[in-house]
């Protein structure tokens, strides 16, 4: 399972004021106020934790296929480098964060060694460039391709009945999209 989140920075600075009273205690651990409190940049930490439960989160939703609301269970441990860890009910999600000046990308994995496939494109082509790519990968025409979203909303990708993606995971958040897939042997 794969999940994945995308934060434009720029939309983030002008639309979110994340030192509001209140804001960090409802959202973050005390352990990650105290980084966050400390850090160089605290702008850019408070997103990339929030871009790593949102990716933890989407992984959990689709195993359990419930959604709920709770950033503040989930608890992001830095590690080294961009490769860092989120721990939800004794379960650890391993991420791996890319931060640019413009956006914050966050592929969070249940396995340390999966290989997930991601591409970034404009949100409005997001579902079709996923098309393309299973079509470059399995030959089915991707106009026959077909999306569904099971009933927590997670999208799946099939030709008829064959199932195509393990797992998918699609953010988009300003100017920015991307999508993240697993698919099977096929």
């Amino acid at each position: 399972m794969i999940g994945n989140d995308i934060i434009d920075l720029s939309l983030a600075q002008r639309e979110s004021n994340w030192q509001r009273k209140g804001f960090l205690e409802k959202q973050f651990t005390e352990n990650e106020q105290k980084l966050i409190f400390a850090a160089l940049n605290p702008f850019v930490l408070v997103w990339k934790f929030w871009s790593m439960k949102e990716a933890a989160y989407k992984i959990y939703a689709q195993q359990n296929e419930l959604r709920f609301y709770a950033p503040k269970k989930f608890d992001c441990l830095l590690m080294s480098g961009n490769k860092d860890l989120v721990i939800f009910k004794n379960q650890i999600f391993y991420t791996s964060t890319i931060i640019t000046s413009g956006y914050i990308f966050t592929l969070a994995t249940i396995d340390k060694e999966i290989k997930a496939y991601s591409k970034f494109v404009m949100p409005q082509f997001i579902n079709r460039m996923i098309k393309i790519k299973l079509q470059d990968l399995t030959s089915f025409s991707a106009e026959e391709i077909k999306q569904k979203k099971n009933k927590n909303m997670v999208p799946l990708y099939y030709h008829k009945d064959i199932l195509l993606t393990k797992s998918c995971s699609i953010s988009h958040h300003g100017k920015y999209g991307v999508f993240s897939l697993l698919y099977p042997e096929i």
